[in-house]
């Protein structure tokens, strides 16, 4: 038995609207092949043409088109899906906090994580600060989906920049880590892989990574390579750029007879 997953890539523009309908059709792509979850990106509802157009979009936690629309897809498709991030409203008219929300079949939102760290980055013309209008989270979040076949995995959730802190994946202790992102080229094209790959081989789990894969209206280049990493580390699915599907299946029973074979999580000792 298993639970096929999707990650969802994307190269979202600077038109919200536009970009709810090329998420539509992905997601609609992904259950028609059987997913039972999907993953947006990170930003997949807007990558603006300057920081602060996000700010022009958020919404109250519960209510906004944004969330309307995660809502009512899950519930149309059947779907279990995690709304890669949205900025919401945090009582702050100049801030917002990036969160990732997550719905299910039913419809209702079942889990909100708000990233935790913020990216910043400077070199080779590049210069990105999410904390010029972004707060951070402070709380990991995991939820628990009930597959089809019966079975319960616990889902971890993270965005991008949280992939560089390997403390946060030891406390969310899951079996299936979400990273929806979007990494730069530069940064991407340096750790992505490895990154994804070494938090899946540490936590004896599967790696679920939705990403922006292409070049933006606002002109900034994402890296792309949406995967499906296994406990063991290896790559199960993966696209390079553009838009798509990447699906792949993910197994409790692997998972433990993984952390049978190597019981290095019952051997922490920090």
């Amino acid at each position: 038995m298993s639970l096929k997953v999707a990650a969802i890539q994307m190269v979202s523009s600077a038109s919200m609207p536009a970009n709810l309908d090329v998420a539509r059709a992905l997601l609609a792509q992904a259950a028609a092949q059987g997913a039972e979850l999907a993953v947006l990106p990170e930003y997949f509802c807007l990558m603006g043409l300057k920081e602060t157009d996000k700010l022009a979009i958020r919404e109250t936690p519960g209510d906004g088109p944004i969330q309307d629309f995660l809502s009512q897809a899950a519930r149309e498709l059947g779907l279990w899906i995690v709304g890669g991030t949205l900025p919401l409203a945090n009582g702050d008219a100049s801030r917002a906090l990036n969160s990732s929300l997550a719905y299910a079949p039913s419809g209702q939102c079942v889990a909100r994580y708000d990233k935790i760290h913020l990216f910043r980055f400077a070199g080779g013309g590049e210069d990105h600060d999410e904390t010029r209008v972004l707060d951070a989270g402070t709380q990991p979040v995991c939820f628990k989906l009930d597959a089809r076949e019966g079975q319960t995995y616990r889902i971890g959730m993270s965005v991008c920049y949280d992939l560089r802190f390997p403390e946060l994946y030891r406390a969310l202790q899951a079996d299936v880590l979400l990273v929806p992102s979007a990494f730069t080229y530069t940064t991407g094209q340096a750790h992505w892989e490895l990154l994804l790959r070494a938090r899946a081989i540490e936590n004896l789990a599967y790696v679920l990574a939705a990403a922006q894969g292409g070049t933006h209206e606002n002109g900034r280049r994402t890296w792309g390579h949406s995967m499906l990493v296994g406990p063991w580390g290896e790559l199960l699915a993966q696209q390079a750029e553009g838009a798509g599907v990447v699906m792949g299946e993910v197994s409790l029973q692997r998972l433990h007879d993984v952390r049978q074979r190597l019981p290095a999580l019952s051997h922490r000792v920090l």
